[in-house]
């Protein structure tokens, strides 16, 4: 399938991925339609990683998100890894610029626990 023009961009969330995905399978398995090689991986794909509800996820990001240093790339990239540890966090925060103090990285790793 080839894709003539992009309509509309945002950013979602694996969660909200999921849900996409698994309405869309449910049409196709509805009408009869085959299910393609991608569309079959990309459900289980999703299905294996994502890790929390579509409403958590994006109340977890809108959380992250009223943070300092926070920007919205890093705050979906901490939703759809849900990171438990310090060093699982400074991966994320690798190419950053700048360092999160231990409060910082402990003020996300909580905000993650309350979201999971």
């Amino acid at each position: 399938m080839k894709v003539k023009a992009i309509l509309s961009e945002e950013r979602i969330t694996l969660p909200e991925l999921r849900d996409q995905l698994q309405t869309m399978e449910a049409q196709r398995i509805e009408s009869g339609k085959e299910m393609p090689y991608e569309l079959r991986k990309s459900i289980e794909h999703a299905n294996n990683l994502a890790k929390t509800s579509p409403e958590n996820s994006r109340d977890l990001v809108n959380s992250l998100l009223k943070l300092d240093k926070m920007k919205p790339d890093i705050a979906f990239r901490i939703t759809n890894i849900m990171p438990r540890t310090r060093d699982e966090l400074r991966a994320i925060y690798a190419k950053e610029k700048y360092t999160l103090s231990g409060e910082e990285l402990e003020t996300i790793i909580n905000l993650v626990k309350t979201h999971f």
